[in-house]
């Protein structure tokens, strides 16, 4: 019974103490300059609590080891007793790196349905801040919706956060658990129930409640995830408070609306209808950050009136508009109603497309193509993106669907920067656009976001054919000092013979490698007839062989280049051993597309000395890559492969043959078994790591051990433990000496000693255990029990950062000791302080895997000290 009086007593001051009154909030930052951040602090309260006179300022804990007292700067009061505080810091971050951003407040309202004794349970809330060079300064979206909000018993519940990032970067969503002490999810919280279905739409942000089974008061959170590139940046967790109401009031309905597109420059114009179900009068209104624009703002005046009640949506849209992710406007409902209102809310997604540039035009020279256009519309593009193709392309953008489709064929050809350029020359990145295709062009607008305009109208040209285009590069004889190269090509036919008379003479240059640059070794084919030349006394064992073929004019004693822009490469072909297996590998580089390759293989002798057994064709492929199986280890074979190819112009002759060089090789078992699959597990009292891994099933006759790796860092390199020679062991027991904290690999190894480096496979992290925790109570009344505040044992805390307070905010206790040992005593007065309830805000600096973290906890204290001291401070 004693027991049970405490308890009632406990809570009853817990209430008294700090007037609960916290509902709902969230923390946003706006970044200003360098690594200062403009940080925002809403909480939503009960506005008749007396609490909220004493919080002017509030803690906020910034995630770098420093704390600060934060203050409010603005009240605003709500329908139905809900007052909005708005405090604002700016803060400056030591540097680059992961920042969590912690508010805690003793305590939640009384009677959450969802939250066990809601009244002694802090109120927690935090954002993520990502400070990082390579991603950029970053502001968090704007939550333009209050997290508070009524709902029916059995009827469908709605609401949306209306996130507006003003950086423009992608958002997605999802439910998680309302926080408490230390910053953790509250012990013993549950989602509300629902009839049916309770969830956040990662997309929209609807929190959809299908449907109330209790009246009450609950809360829940949701986390709102930033990321940009693919990557993500940044996080706010925002906790709202819903009131489910019993009434035999409907929510009113919003009719259906699209999602909709606008290029920059047109007018969107479309109307919202509501009808109520009960008939009550509604008010329809819309918020977005389109309406928060300084010029051109979208319109939609906030109306009431009966029911249907229609409203018309107009936005002028204007180029600085243009984003790469949409606009998000949450139109609203909220019917009149003397018993409860209730509100609809409908999620639009609006996008704003960059306009196409227009009047695209293409000339030809011999090796290259100039492109035109007008000057663009849009001041505020960055560049342009210019997209080449050997064929054309037909197609017609779709609504919104902006730049060019992946499967188009389209490759980049360049990127021009600045708005008001026009005019960009493709010569292939100084190489010269191979002769023998009709090359076409689209070009887009970029912009600083990333996002891209709808693509311009095709164009498309031949080049002036006033160069030599190469047809053959076939290897005809292998050897390292008496290999030869067999080059064909075409005679040009365009080029102005008043101006180039002739006598005329092809210059044939040459490199070793596929790399089109740094010809060298000029030789003479006279005439203009003869196109052919076969390149001798060469290596083509060792490597291929690339070639530019230029057209010359005798002027006088000089001769002057006509056309040069034809390279082209010898087939060149590797072996990659394998176990029983060979995988021919080839190297290609021609200015004509190759599209089917013969295998072909004979068998050699142990010194792979040349003989003149015919080849086998014993595969055709269309891809560059094929493997050889059924082959007998450490015997010797040769290999040889032949091209077919073709340019894009029907006046070229095809198909175009090509011979690679001839090799001799020998499979050999240089591979290792695959990848197991590690699990990782942890007893904290035992202090081991325990390793648990599966094998594929293929792959487990080829393994004859298993090595094991381990490092202390996510980042180190790893040292290798142990062996275990059981290839039917999947487990194994580390005891680290310092730290539970490690990263580990096992990598299975065959008989041949072949096994997968630990750099080259996925490391798997186990961190340490959280061994830091602290009682709730303790009796400072120099018995020899209890009479000290300290944690209960520890391990891995290199310091901490305590501070203790009191019910009236003043500072009664600070330490940096991890043992704390405060003897109950104000550390100002030496004084012992009165019984009661205290509440402390901790920093705890941990030993990690990834270095010293830093871990927020916060809670209360109940002092009981028979000290005669017992009086209310």
């Amino acid at each position: 019974m004693k027991k049970i009086l405490l308890t009632i007593l406990f809570a009853f001051i817990v209430v008294q103490i700090w007037a609960t009154h916290n509902r709902a909030g969230e923390i946003t930052y706006k970044h200003i300059s360098g690594n200062t951040y403009e940080i925002t602090l809403i909480t939503y309260t009960y506005t008749p609590s007396a609490a909220n006179e004493t919080r002017n300022v509030l803690t906020m804990q910034w995630g770098d080891g420093t704390t600060s007292q934060i203050p409010r700067i603005h009240i605003e009061y709500l329908p139905d007793d809900i007052q909005k505080n708005t405090y604002v810091m700016n803060h400056t971050f030591p540097g680059a790196g992961v920042y969590q951003i912690v508010m805690s407040d003793p305590n939640r309202n009384q009677g959450i349905v969802n939250i066990p004794e809601s009244v002694t349970v802090v109120f927690t809330i935090k954002t993520i801040l990502k400070i990082d060079p390579d991603i950029g300064a970053n502001s968090t979206p704007i939550l333009l919706n209050p997290p508070v909000d009524k709902a029916a018993l059995h009827q469908i519940f709605i609401h949306n956060p209306n996130a507006y990032d003003p950086d423009g970067d992608s958002l997605s969503y999802k439910l998680t658990e309302c926080l408490g002490n230390d910053g953790v999810p509250i012990p013993g919280y549950t989602y509300p129930a629902a009839s049916n279905t309770l969830y956040v739409d990662s997309v929209t942000g609807d929190f959809v409640w299908d449907s109330p089974m209790q009246v009450g008061e609950y809360n829940v959170a949701m986390m709102i995830e930033e990321w940009r590139n693919g990557i993500k940046i940044g996080n706010i967790e925002r906790d709202m408070q819903i009131e489910v109401q019993e009434t035999d009031n409907h929510p009113p309905v919003i009719a259906d609306l699209p999602d909709y597109c606008v290029t920059a420059g047109d007018t969107l114009d479309f109307d919202v209808t509501a009808n109520d179900p009960d008939g009550d009068d509604v008010t329809l209104s819309a918020s977005g950050g389109i309406f928060n624009f300084s010029t051109n703002p979208a319109n939609f005046p906030e109306t009431t009136g009966p029911t249907p009640l229609t409203v018309h949506f107009h936005w002028e849209t204007l180029c600085n508009q243009i984003r790469k992710q949409p606009y998000n406007v949450l139109f609203r409902a909220k019917d009149i109603n003397p018993e409860v209102g209730l509100t609809a809310y409908k999620n639009v997604m609006i996008e704003v497309v960059a306009p196409a540039p227009v009047n695209l035009t293409a000339t030809p020279t011999s090796n290259s193509v100039i492109l035109n256009w007008d000057t663009y519309q849009c001041g505020n593009a960055t560049g342009f993106k210019i997209y080449r193709k050997n064929e054309s392309y037909p197609y017609t953008p779709a609504d919104c669907e902006t730049g060019i489709p992946a499967n188009s064929g389209y490759v980049l050809a360049g990127i021009v920067n600045g708005s008001g350029k026009t005019s960009f020359e493709d010569d292939f990145n100084g190489l010269g656009l191979p002769q023998g295709y009709n090359w076409c062009y689209r070009i887009t607008a970029i912009f600083a976001d990333g996002a891209e305009s709808y693509v311009s109208d095709e164009v498309c040209t031949e080049l002036i054919k006033a160069a030599p285009i190469i047809t053959e590069t076939s290897v005809t004889n292998t050897n390292e000092q008496n290999g030869s190269i067999h080059l064909t090509w075409m005679q040009p036919t365009e080029f102005d013979n008043t101006t180039y008379p002739g006598p005329y003479k092809y210059i044939v240059k040459s490199n070793t490698g596929q790399v089109w640059e740094n010809f060298i070794n000029p030789v003479d084919v006279s005439g203009i007839t003869d196109t052919t030349y076969v390149d001798t006394l060469i290596d083509t064992k060792a490597n291929a062989k690339s070639y530019e073929i230029g057209l010359y004019n005798q002027n006088g004693s000089n001769w002057e280049l006509i056309g040069s822009n034809t390279h082209s490469s010898s087939l060149f072909i590797e072996g990659i051993p394998g176990d029983r297996k060979m995988t021919v590998k080839i190297n290609d580089n021609t200015p004509w597309t190759n599209y089917l390759y013969v295998i072909y293989r004979k068998k050699a002798d142990a010194d792979c000395n040349e003989n003149l057994l015919p080849y086998d064709s014993i595969k055709t492929v269309t891809g560059i890559q094929y493997t050889d199986l059924g082959l007998s280890n450490d015997s010797n074979y040769w290999y040889q492969v032949k091209s077919y190819g073709q340019y894009g112009l029907n006046f070229i002759p095809k198909p175009l043959i090509n011979y690679s060089q001839e090799i001799c090789v020998s499979p050999q078992d240089t591979v290792p078994p695959c990848p197991v699959n590690l699990t990782l597990d942890t007893d904290c009292d035992l202090f081991q790591n325990y390793l648990n891994w599966t094998v594929d099933t293929e792959c487990a006759s080829d393994i004859a051990d298993f090595l094991i790796f381990y490092s202390d860092t996510t980042e180190g390199p790893f040292q290798l433990i142990d062996t275990v020679k059981d290839n039917t062991v999947r487990t194994y027991v580390h005891s680290p000496k310092e730290s539970l904290g490690a990263c580990y690999v096992v990598s299975a190894q065959d008989s041949a000693g072949n096994y997968i480096p630990p750099d080259k496979l996925m490391r798997v992290c186990i961190d340490n255990c959280n061994y830091y925790d602290l009682p709730n109570v303790f009796t400072p009344n120099g018995d020899g029990i209890n009479d000290l505040f300290k944690p209960y044992p520890y391990k891995y805390v290199d310091k901490i950062n305590m501070t203790i307070y009191n019910r009236w905010g003043n500072v009664v206790f600070k330490t940096e000791d991890p043992d704390i040992n405060w003897d109950g005593k104000d550390f100002q007065t030496g004084k012992p302080v009165s019984d009661g309830v205290y509440y402390y805000v901790c920093d705890v600096y941990e030993k990690r895997l990834s270095g010293i973290s830093v871990r927020n906890i916060a809670g209360l204290i109940r002092i009981f000290a028979n000290n005669g001291n017992s009086k209310t401070e």
